[in-house]
């Protein structure tokens, strides 16, 4: 599902360049839940945005799905954005003035569908469909991060990508928001990438890959 060969990213920092990742290479396979883990500036968070198409390496191949797309143009990696990839974001990313529903819907618009039966059908998968038509405001933590699930899960795509999935959230929803997503990996055998600094929650993964000072550190199965 995913090969990284040799992946470098450097950026500008001034009159220098700042070296971020250093020759980065591993592959996942089509249906496998892994954790990618590293102290604060060793490079995943960097590696968790050219997994999902947001930025593209200096150097190196990166393949998704068979596709190498390190050098697509921005509209072609939009597309894949929004067709192959789910995001969950530690910080949630609902739009406060919209339902639960209608922030599963937007998530949808952008893959060009607006299908509110999927929208709902993924907010029953993740236990919300008796809080549908509720606005962010009035759910808990634990519960938008849900909604951020079901926005990632309506429109079905083969790779979910989740930074810090349970950062923001009290140990109880924490374990809450890791038994939705174990159990959704195992159930429709979504490939899942989950960056975490989390010990505990890595323990949930079937391997954990460290990364430290921009390189491959360690590669283990659980």
């Amino acid at each position: 599902m995913i090969r990284l060969q040799d992946i470098v990213k450097t950026y500008p920092m001034g009159n220098r360049e700042l070296q971020v990742l250093r020759g980065v290479s591993f592959t996942i396979e089509q249906g496998e839940l892994v954790a990618i883990m590293g102290p604060s500036g060793s490079g995943k968070s960097t590696i968790l945005n050219l997994l999902g198409c947001l930025d593209v390496p200096t150097s190196g191949k990166y393949y998704i799905d068979g596709q190498e797309v390190s050098q697509l143009s921005s509209n072609e990696l939009a597309h894949i954005r929004a067709h192959k990839i789910g995001f969950v974001f530690q910080q949630f990313n609902l739009l406060p003035r919209l339902s639960a529903l209608s922030n599963v819907i937007l998530g949808l618009e952008y893959a060009d569908s607006d299908d509110r039966k999927l929208a709902m059908d993924s907010l029953t998968t993740v236990g919300l469909a008796d809080r549908a038509h509720h606005r962010p405001t009035e759910l808990s933590g634990g519960e938008q991060q849900r909604v951020a699930i079901a926005r990632a899960l309506a429109k079905n795509p083969p790779l979910i990508l989740a930074d810090e999935p349970t950062g923001n959230l009290d140990s109880r929803s924490g374990e809450e928001i890791i038994s939705i997503l174990t159990s959704l990996h195992e159930e429709q055998k979504i490939t899942l990438v989950m960056i975490t600094h989390d010990a505990r929650i890595a323990q949930h993964c079937q391997r954990i890959i460290y990364i430290k000072d921009g390189q491959v550190e360690k590669d283990e199965k659980v």
